[in-house]
């Protein structure tokens, strides 16, 4: 065990290194750009640390974690150095270079080691890649090794061990959820209109198990019943809500039977007992990649009306249709305001988001019988992607190909025709395979609050629907632009060119031609097309490593947008078209 500590410790300190000298937070010299290979150095306060990197797009640093060493002065004046693998250390020694305060250190030293601990059991559990293949998507969620740009990207604070070893994804430990009962008033169920409340309950639990609730109520329907994660039920529901227990506005109903994991969010659930039943997002209280994981109650008021809205776009598409991309909707809610904190200005929204439910349509009964799924982020997984490419028995290039255009083809459709982005990171996107492995659909998925539709009007967009300017918010058209750039450019496309499986200039080009393949066919958005600028020089910088150092630790009442600090430059922009086929 320890030998793989220190491996993982090596390994999430490059990470460190190279997230935060791309986001410009360091800034590594070169005393001898003539050497091969290159060794570059960072000075720090209380001691220097050299290593050798290679540069990718976007002008991201890649650094040998193999080749870190840490550099001090000795007590007779010599420099004494060693092999540097603590990415702890290293931090609190780059602590006065980044100008942090006390309180910022602290908390980002917690998520680091939380993240280092989680790395290190997924690494003592990993199964080969060939094997990862063979896994259910539901099962293949605990074997994902998180964001890849998040230095701590699996922070949890909240979590404690045995929290960890319980909930946590790489636990791979299913679980049951409680059900509870609120009373009418305090609770609002909405759906779209093809659903009904009692729907909704009758598809998620068996009958036997809605007669033991029903009976632990007396007038059952005068309640609204929502699932709730174990956790939160202990540490926030029977603390924060102690009240409407004791006078039965709220009320425990029980485990209902079916088994559930979580995926790499944590807060969604999917059950493993019946695929077919609907995907499950509860409030988490925890603090993760940067927010606390509660569902703000805008959300899950207006999820379902986005759903129905965006149906309607998908039915009468005939790109999406000729794709056959598949929209995961939210289809039903169940919102729990807090009777107090709820309606006082200046509530920090950690206290505010703690109750209520987002149902999702499951992806399993969008599956044909020859036709398999995984979420985009397992492309970045230790050899899953070559271990893809090895079984659909074709080349790289053309199984990456097939790759870029399941995923750009839909999104790129998406913005420009409709003037409407998505979210596109590894969690919020999943890719059905044909019968040989090859990448074939889109699923799209975690739609409300990650939506977001150009100031400009599209006919194609029709109207869009009243008084939920908060969950469809109105960006100009480069703003749009970044959410492709920063979710799925830099967050999955570059880290995948840097594995090297098929020249890193080619992987840019088969992009690039995604892209231009799109313009040809689209004509007529040939203004939209150059307002987002995708091959464009540069691109903005949103650093997310820095937005959390920024950030700190205070207890905000909103969730602040992460300032822009400069650009980045775009390899899309040289890179050389191929032909089309």
């Amino acid at each position: 065990m320890t030998n793989l500590w220190t491996q993982c410790s090596s390994q999430l300190l490059a990470k460190l290194i190279s997230q935060f000298s791309t986001e410009g937070l360091l800034d590594p010299s070169t005393p001898d750009p003539t050497g091969s290979p290159v060794v570059y150095r960072l000075d720090l306060n209380a001691a220097s640390y050299t290593f050798t990197a290679t540069r990718g797009g976007f002008g991201s640093w890649r650094v040998d974690p193999d080749s870190i060493r840490r550099t001090t002065a000795g007590i007779l004046g010599n420099d004494e150095s060693e092999p540097a693998t603590d990415p702890i250390q290293f931090f609190v020694e780059a602590a006065d270079v980044l100008r942090l305060d006390g309180s910022t250190i602290a908390g980002f030293v917690a998520e680091l080691t939380n993240t280092l601990a989680a790395d290190v059991r997924i690494a003592a559990t990993a199964i080969p890649a060939t094997d990862l293949l063979d896994l259910h998507h539901t099962r293949l969620e605990g074997h994902l090794t998180g964001h890849p740009l998040l230095v701590a990207n699996k922070g949890r604070l909240g979590f404690s061990a045995a929290d960890t070893e319980r909930y946590a994804p790489e636990a791979r430990t299913p679980l049951h959820l409680t059900w509870l009962a609120v009373r009418r008033g305090l609770a609002e169920f909405r759906a779209t209109p093809d659903l009904s409340e009692h729907a909704v309950i009758a598809r998620e639990l068996d009958p036997p198990t809605i007669e033991s609730f029903r009976a632990k109520l007396d007038d059952p329907d005068t309640y609204v019943w929502l699932p709730c994660h174990p956790w939160q039920l202990d540490h926030v529901i029977r603390t924060q809500w102690s009240r409407e227990l004791a006078t039965n506005e709220i009320v425990i109903l029980g485990e209902s039977p079916d088994e559930y994991l979580p995926t790499q969010s944590i807060r969604t659930m999917v059950n493993v007992t019946r695929p077919d039943r609907y995907q499950v997002k509860l409030p988490l209280k925890i603090l993760n990649t940067s927010v606390y994981r509660g569902i703000p109650t805008h959300c899950s008021l207006a999820a379902p009306m986005l759903t129905q809205w965006l149906r309607g776009l998908w039915s009468r598409d005939e790109v999406f249709r000729q794709l056959d991309t598949e929209l995961l909707g939210e289809i039903a809610s169940v919102t729990v305001p807090h009777p107090q904190l709820s309606t006082t200005p200046n509530i920090p929204y950690q206290w505010t988001e703690t109750l209520g439910v987002i149902w999702r349509d499951p992806i399993d009964p969008r599956l044909q019988p020859d036709e398999t799924v995984w979420p985009l982020a397992a492309v970045l997984n230790p050899g899953f992607t070559s271990a893809a490419i090895t079984r659909s028995g074709t080349d790289p290039q053309t199984w990456l190909s097939h790759l870029l255009s399941t995923l750009l083809r839909p999104l790129l459709h998406l913005l420009h025709h409709y003037g409407i982005t998505v979210n596109p990171h590894g969690e919020n996107l999943a890719i059905i395979c044909t019968s040989t492995g090859l990448p074939n659909r889109l699923v799209i998925k975690d739609l409300v609050d990650d939506i977001n539709i150009s100031i400009d009007h599209t006919d194609a967009r029709g109207n869009e629907p009243d008084s939920h300017a908060r969950v469809l918010p109105r960006k100009p058209w480069p703003i749009l632009r970044q959410y492709l750039v920063d979710a799925l450019l830099l967050g999955v496309l570059n880290p995948l060119a840097a594995q090297n499986l098929i020249p890193e200039r080619t992987f840019w080009s088969l992009t690039r031609s995604e892209i231009d393949r799109y313009a040809r066919s689209h004509p007529e958005h040939a203004v939209r097309l150059a307002a987002t600028a995708l091959t464009a020089p540069t691109f903005l910088r949103y650093p997310l490593n820095g937005y959390r150092l920024t950030l700190g630790y205070r207890d905000l009442d909103i969730r602040p947008p992460i300032p822009g600090t400069g650009t980045i430059p775009n390899p899309l922009h040289d890179a050389a078209l191929i032909p089309p086929k």
